[in-house]
């Protein structure tokens, strides 16, 4: 990698870091429950972005891998809070 190049990779890991330590503040002290979903959410696609350019400064695409079973598993965990904050229970035993 040319040096202007890992210099703006590492402060974009840098800055994700931060962004994960403070989503993690308002995963903790957050005044709802919606926002500490959306706070677990957003982590989740930090990490993402973090296996991302891990990936390219690593010049590999084993991870890409990784990244989609991140972003499934993401995507159902928001969901499947969302649907407990919502109804109160994530599986309905109810047959119509």
């Amino acid at each position: 990698m040319t040096d202007w190049f890992s210099v703006v990779v590492h402060v974009c890991l840098f800055v994700i870091t931060i962004s994960i330590l403070l989503l993690l503040y308002r995963a903790i002290k957050g005044p709802s429950n919606p926002d500490r979903v959306v706070a677990l959410d957003t982590i989740g696609i930090n990490l993402i972005a973090i296996t991302g350019i891990m990936a390219i400064i690593l010049d590999t695409v084993q991870l890409n891998d990784i990244i989609l079973l991140i972003g499934i598993l993401t995507f159902i965990a928001t969901v499947s809070v969302a649907k407990f904050l919502e109804k109160g229970v994530i599986i309905d035993q109810d047959r119509d």
